[in-house]
C-alpha cells in the first residue's frame, strides 16, 4: 500500500506541480465570462431604472423589497462598476463580495420560487405539449424558420441554477483574486508588497 500511494503521488506532484505556471488561467477565464453577464444586467437596469425602481418594490407583481430606489440604483451600478473592475481585474477580491450579494439576491427574491433549472426540461411531456403547440401556431401564424434560426425555442423556467453558477465563480475569485500576469491587482501587489 505505501509502494503504491508514493508512486501515485509522485505522478500526481510531478504532473500538477507544472499546472502552476498556469494557474492564471482559470481566474482569468471567470473574471472575462462574468464581465458580458454583469455589464449586461447592469447597464439594462440604469438605461430602464423608472421601469427597474418599479420592478424591485412592487409587491404584486415585482420584488416587492424595500428602498426599491436605494437598491435599484445599489444593484445596477454595482453589476456596471463590477463588470469593468472584473475586466480589469482590478479589486477582485472586493467586488465579488457585493456581486455575490446581488446574486443571492436574485437567487432569493426572484429565481427561488421556481426550482433549480434556468431552462425548462424539454423532456418533460408538459414542457414538450407548450413547445408543440407554441410550434404549430408560430409555423401557421408566423416566420418560424427566422424565429428559430439562431436556436431553437425553449421554456424558460427561471430557476436559480444561473444565479448560482455565478455566485459559485465569484465565490472563486474571492479566494483567487485575479490572477497572476493579467490583472491589475497583480502588478499592484507586486508595487506594494503585503507586510507582516
Amino acid at each position: 500500500m505505501n509502494t503504491l500511494a508514493h508512486w501515485y503521488y509522485g505522478v500526481h506532484n510531478a504532473v500538477f506541480s507544472r499546472l502552476r505556471h498556469f494557474d492564471w488561467l482559470a481566474p482569468l477565464a471567470l473574471r472575462l465570462y462574468l464581465v458580458p453577464i454583469f455589464w449586461m444586467a447592469g447597464t439594462r437596469k440604469i438605461a430602464g431604472m423608472d421601469q427597474t425602481v418599479e420592478w424591485f418594490g412592487n409587491p404584486d407583481w415585482g420584488l416587492g423589497l424595500p428602498f426599491p430606489a436605494l437598491l435599484a440604483g445599489l444593484a445596477a451600478y454595482t453589476e456596471v462598476i463590477g463588470a469593468l473592475l472584473l475586466l480589469l481585474g482590478l479589486a477582485t477580491r472586493w467586488i465579488a463580495l457585493p456581486l455575490m450579494v446581488t446574486m443571492l439576491v436574485a437567487i432569493f427574491a426572484v429565481h427561488w420560487d421556481y426550482g433549480w433549472a434556468a431552462i425548462a426540461d424539454s423532456g418533460s411531456q408538459e414542457v414538450a405539449v407548450r413547445i408543440g403547440t407554441a410550434t404549430d401556431i408560430l409555423k401557421e401564424h408566423g416566420n418560424y424558420a427566422w424565429l428559430t434560426e439562431k436556436g431553437s425555442l425553449v421554456i424558460l423556467n427561471n430557476g436559480i441554477e444561473f444565479a448560482v453558477t455565478y455566485f459559485i465563480m465569484l465565490l472563486s475569485l474571492l479566494f483567487t483574486g485575479g490572477g497572476r500576469y493579467v490583472s491589475v491587482d497583480y502588478y499592484l501587489s507586486r508595487l506594494f508588497p503585503a507586510r507582516g
